[in-house]
């Protein structure tokens, strides 16, 4: 019976194992439970050296700019210091935040609304003493910010522009700057690239592969 019960215990273990490594290969239920967390190979999850913000700019008919989230009602920080849109990383979301602060609010017609990123090198969270004591220099005060154009939005909400995250977009740029790799992709890939998290709002981005090349 103890025999029994051993078996029994690897090949479910070697089963939910295989389960997961199979879910992470197919993207098969990947995340359909958060239990799969445990099971979905993940041991490089990503974390990035950057600490992000998100900002949602309104620009009305006039050429000035508002600020549309927060909402004048105050902000929600579920964790630490980043507010609730800061947790959508891949953008989507913005343009419903921005609609929630224009539906409660008196303005002037807004014909866009930007979806601007924000980063900067985790190394300038650091606490000052940590600071002084890792670099042996005072912590600066200010520091490099790099800003990010996201998405852009007209006044019926409908998507105009979008594109990947600043590292993302940095690492593109990177690939690009290469001859040999441009040479590939003219090869083997078309020239429009849809991403598949944009299906449902037919946005279709063109892919430029001559914007960059010097030759």
């Amino acid at each position: 019976m103890r025999r029994l019960r051993t078996n029994l215990f690897v090949t479910a273990y070697l089963g939910v194992l295989g389960f997961g490594l199979a879910a992470h290969a197919l993207t098969f239920l990947k995340t359909c439970h958060p239990a799969m967390y445990f099971i979905v190979w993940d041991m490089f999850c990503g974390w990035s050296a950057y600490e992000t913000r998100c900002e949602v700019i309104g620009e009305g008919d006039s050429g000035t700019y508002y600020q549309l989230a927060p909402g004048p009602w105050g902000e929600i920080r579920p964790f630490g210091s980043a507010e609730r849109r800061d947790y959508d990383v891949y953008g989507q979301f913005g343009h419903r935040l921005a609609a929630n602060t224009l539906r409660h609010t008196e303005h002037e017609p807004i014909r866009r609304i930007y979806i601007v990123e924000k980063a900067w090198a985790k190394k300038y969270n650091l606490p000052e003493p940590v600071w002084e004591l890792r670099y042996q220099t005072p912590k600066p005060t200010e520091f490099p910010c790099y800003y990010h154009v996201r998405a852009i939005y007209n006044d019926q909400g409908v998507c105009l522009h979008r594109v990947e995250d600043w590292l993302k977009t940095q690492y593109e740029l990177c690939v690009l700057d290469n001859p040999r790799l441009r040479s590939d992709m003219r090869k083997g890939h078309t020239f429009f690239a849809s991403n598949p998290r944009d299906r449902q709002s037919e946005v279709i981005q063109t892919v430029n592969y001559e914007s960059t090349d010097t030759e």
